[in-house]
This record gives structure tokens, C-alpha cells and sequence, in this order.
């Protein structure tokens, strides 16, 4: 069995791993800038007297983006529910949905932060073995290469766990970040709620006694 192969293929491995990692902490920091930027403008401009998406100010209705979602899917349905009762049952679907939304993705950076210093760790080993089996075909000739050799491999496990803080801090941000989030998808659902239009009702008769001319 080739260790060197295998232990380059390890760092081929971890570096494909800080490249996945990169891209999903700029995609997530995207999303959830710009997902709390437009949940604390929708909470802001939703009043009581705002029934319907299109009293809501243009600059927060023309790009797509989830709190708008939620807030349009509780609107456009909840003067069509018959009583508090399913409205409540309604928005709470909604919001159960659009939150898991938000959490896209992070299983990726989670499994990164565990893997990185595992393959690092492997390729560390196989790195030693590798030279290990060096020294037992041409014996200790040359003791700056055994320290080379072993440099190279110690530093598979460096680079792993490097991988693994960098990829912990932002998960770990990103955690603090789906918390608010859903605290304004939580405001923002309990504000769509108010103010349900009512069914219209048949004004009563009066009870007062009739006049007979």
C-alpha cells in the first residue's frame, strides 16, 4: 500500500474541506445579513393597520426574502380562516416551516468542524508511516530528512484542527444569528395576526316594543 498516496490524498481531502467551509460561512453571512436586515424592516413598517402585503413599503416588498415569505403566507390567508383558533394554527405551520429554512447548509460546516482534525490526524499517522518505512530501506543516512518527513506529517494535524476553529467560530455565530432570526420570525408572525378581519354579521333586530299608529 502506497502511504504517500494516501497521505496526500488525505490533504487533498482536508483541503477540499476548507474550500466547502469557505463557501457555506459567505453564503450563510449572506443570508443571514440580508435576512435581518429585511426582518427588522418588515417589524418596524408592521402596524396593526396593515392587513395586506401591498400596504407594506416597496422597498421591502421587491426582493424576495423569508420574514416576507412568512409574512405574505399569513396574510393572504388569514382573512379566509374562520375562527382565532386556526389562525393560530396556520401561522404556527408557517413558522414552524420557514424556520427550518434558515438552518440550511449548517450540517456541512458541522460536519467539517468534526472531520478536519480526524483526517488531519490520519494523515499525520500515515505521514509517519511513511517514513518510518523510509528509514527501514535506507536506514537514519540523513537526519534532516527523518525531521522533514515528520514536519510534513505534524503539520496534516495542524492544518486539520485550523480548519476545525475557523469552521467552530462561525458555526457558533451563525447558531447566535438563527436564534434572533427566529426571535423576529416570532414577532414578525404574531403581528401579521392581529387585526383579522371578521366575518361579516347581521346587524340585530331592535327589542323595543312595536307602535301601532
Amino acid at each position: 500500500m502506497n502511504m504517500q498516496l494516501l497521505h496526500e490524498l488525505a490533504f487533498y481531502l482536508m483541503y477540499a474541506c476548507a474550500a466547502l467551509a469557505i463557501f457555506v460561512i459567505a453564503e450563510r453571512g449572506l443570508f443571514f445579513g440580508y435576512t435581518m436586515r429585511q426582518a427588522t424592516g418588515l417589524e418596524r413598517a408592521m402596524t396593526h393597520a396593515v392587513q395586506h402585503v401591498q400596504e407594506l413599503p416597496a422597498e421591502l416588498t421587491t426582493r424576495p426574502s423569508l420574514p416576507l415569505a412568512l409574512v405574505t403566507d399569513i396574510l393572504s390567508e388569514k382573512h379566509h380562516l374562520h375562527s382565532e383558533k386556526d389562525l393560530e394554527d396556520f401561522s404556527e405551520s408557517v413558522y414552524i416551516a420557514k424556520r427550518g429554512e434558515v438552518q440550511q447548509r449548517l450540517w456541512i460546516l458541522d460536519t467539517i468542524v468534526t472531520a478536519a482534525p480526524l483526517l488531519g490526524l490520519l494523515g499525520t499517522i500515515l505521514g509517519i508511516i511513511d517514513t518510518f518505512k523510509a528509514l527501514a530501506v535506507s536506514g537514519v543516512s540523513d537526519p534532516g530528512q527523518v525531521s522533514q518527513g515528520i514536519g510534513t506529517a505534524l503539520y496534516a494535524t495542524a492544518l486539520g484542527i485550523g480548519i476545525a476553529v475557523v469552521g467552530m467560530f462561525f458555526f457558533n455565530l451563525f447558531q447566535e444569528r438563527i436564534e434572533r432570526i427566529n426571535d423576529h420570525l416570532k414577532v414578525l408572525m404574531l403581528r401579521a395576526c392581529v387585526g383579522r378581519g371578521s366575518q361579516p354579521q347581521s346587524s340585530p333586530q331592535p327589542h323595543g316594543k312595536l307602535h301601532v299608529a
